[in-house]
């Protein structure tokens, strides 16, 4: 009698904690739904005189959610996209004593979701951080490093190859780095790829940019 009572016990033990981890799996599955749905708005359908409101409130969003869920990459990984939104709001990396903490902070946070879970959002991490060593000053001003930038972008592709960012940010580092005939490919093929489900501001914004970009390499590589 004991022992089928204690095995009652403990598959609604069991029962709870199944049922209580998938309730946060979805709450945070949606929070970040919700705070990729806002960056699109915020990044392609916000007038730019807005930007830096819409983005600053974003940034509390994003914090809350990775205050309340710190076991998990995703939030981290979006608090850091969602900063380094509002850095480019505030003026870009011109604006420096405003956005260079904002970036310093989203790599931080990558670099903590990377110890998580390296290979979340389909290489989201790496895809991030090599985004932020390109597009940031290198020593003194800021931490940028291509080399870093390769490396990080390579992995990516690693763990997503079909990834629509992986590939943009690949493209646009190769024409940042004026090696216009590498960065074809990747920009091409963002262009080839099917809409991400879900996520349609984000998919024509991406591949509208993925476009302009790839028609300067096409112009410069001949």
């Amino acid at each position: 009698m004991k022992m089928n009572r204690f095995f009652s016990t403990a598959v609604v033990a069991l029962s709870l904690s199944l049922f209580s981890g998938a309730a946060v799996a979805d709450e945070v599955d949606d929070g970040v739904r919700g705070l990729q749905a806002e960056w699109a708005i915020a990044n392609y359908k916000t007038a730019e005189n807005n930007k830096e409101a819409a983005f600053k409130a974003l940034v509390d969003k994003a914090a809350a959610l990775n205050a309340k869920h710190v076991q998990r990459a995703e939030p981290k990984i979006w608090e850091a996209i969602i900063r380094a939104g509002y850095a480019g709001a505030m003026g870009g990396l011109s604006s420096m004593t405003n956005a260079m903490p904002q970036m310093e902070k989203g790599r931080d946070l990558l670099l903590e979701a990377e110890k998580i879970d390296a290979t979340a959002m389909d290489g989201a991490i790496y895809t991030t951080l090599g985004s932020f060593h390109y597009m940031t000053p290198g020593w003194p001003l800021g931490f940028g490093d291509d080399d870093k930038a390769e490396v990080y972008l390579t992995k990516a592709l690693e763990v997503a190859p079909d990834d629509m960012d992986a590939n943009y940010f690949t493209g646009d580092f190769w024409l940042e780095e004026k090696k216009y005939k590498k960065a074809i490919p990747y920009l091409e093929k963002v262009l080839s790829l099917p809409a991400v489900e879900g996520r349609p501001i984000y998919s024509e914004g991406r591949k509208g940019e993925a476009a302009a970009k790839l028609a300067i390499a096409k112009k410069k590589a001949h």
